[in-house]
């Protein structure tokens, strides 16, 4: 099963919960986690793993033999994010700007343009104990990351649970990362802020038609309408964590809750639970 886990907005504890459920399932399923926050990473600072390979990550850019090229400009009319563009008869390419489509090596009529490997980042593979650890980073100045997320995925063992950490938010990042999975965990708090985004990212998953369920992250604390509003909607709250302070002081030292803190196992189990009912078609 490939299980992301995800968060309308940042400091929800989505890592939290990700690294804790990778945590859960390892210890009856053959399990890895993949951190797709590659701007971001940080389940290595809570996985502690042990680093066994680097693999770098590419994109297929355009290349133009101006030999061949007649500045006919189809190429820059094509692409809709300006990395090719023709001035004059002169055809110039911003890498950078690549969403390698392969819409210019496919449109040009004089075959002038080939596409070579662009680095955009790294993914760095290894293990945390029984887990399965993979992360991506993204290079610094690069402009955006769903290429490098793909290869995350691209690059994921054959396990039985595939935990990916999603980025926060709504945008092209966070479609990438939950994009064929079979089920969405979304990490929310009790305030209107977590709400509000809670409400834009399942309005996000429902177009995408992956089935879901909330964990509200320190629980006990905030306002009653984000347990109304799944109800209302029909949503299932798969789990609650309590707002306590033991939980905090685990997280700031960097430990997993579901091993480091046992007594709050039972909400780790009821994501679990929710995650194996969704693979075989079971309602919880």
């Amino acid at each position: 099963m490939k299980i992301a886990v995800a968060s309308g907005k940042g400091g929800t504890g989505k890592t939290t919960v990700a690294v804790s459920l990778a945590w859960h399932l390892s210890q009856d399923n053959s399990t890895a986690y993949l951190d797709c926050d590659v701007e971001e990473p940080n389940g290595h600072i809570f996985l502690n793993p042990e680093i066994t390979e680097e693999v770098e990550a590419t994109l297929p850019v355009p290349d133009v033999n101006e030999d061949l090229c007649t500045g006919c400009g189809i190429c820059s009319n094509i692409c809709a994010y300006n990395a090719v563009v023709t001035i004059g008869d002169t055809p110039m390419v911003f890498q950078d700007l690549c969403h390698a489509c392969g819409g210019c090596f496919h449109a040009c009529p004089e075959n002038a343009i080939t596409e070579i490997p662009h680095r955009v980042g790294f993914i760095e593979k290894g293990h945390a104990g029984s887990i399965e650890f993979i992360h991506g980073k993204l290079d610094i100045g690069k402009a955006f990351s769903p290429p490098i997320i793909r290869e995350v995925k691209r690059h994921a063992p054959e396990r039985e649970m595939l935990i990916y950490d999603c980025p926060p938010g709504t945008s092209c990042p966070v479609i990438a990362a939950i994009g064929g999975s079979d089920y969405v965990v979304l990490v929310t708090e009790a305030t209107p802020f977590g709400l509000h985004d809670l409400m834009l990212t399942v309005d996000t998953v429902k177009e995408i038609g992956i089935p879901m369920g909330v964990v509200i992250n320190r629980s006990g604390q905030g306002t009653p309408e984000t347990l109304q509003y799944c109800k209302r909607v029909g949503i299932p709250v798969i789990a609650e964590i309590p707002f306590d302070r033991t939980i905090a002081e685990c997280y700031s030292n960097g430990g997993v809750i579901a091993r480091d803190l046992p007594q709050f196992g039972s909400s780790f189990e009821a994501v679990a639970k929710a995650v194996r009912a969704a693979g075989t078609g079971k309602k919880i």
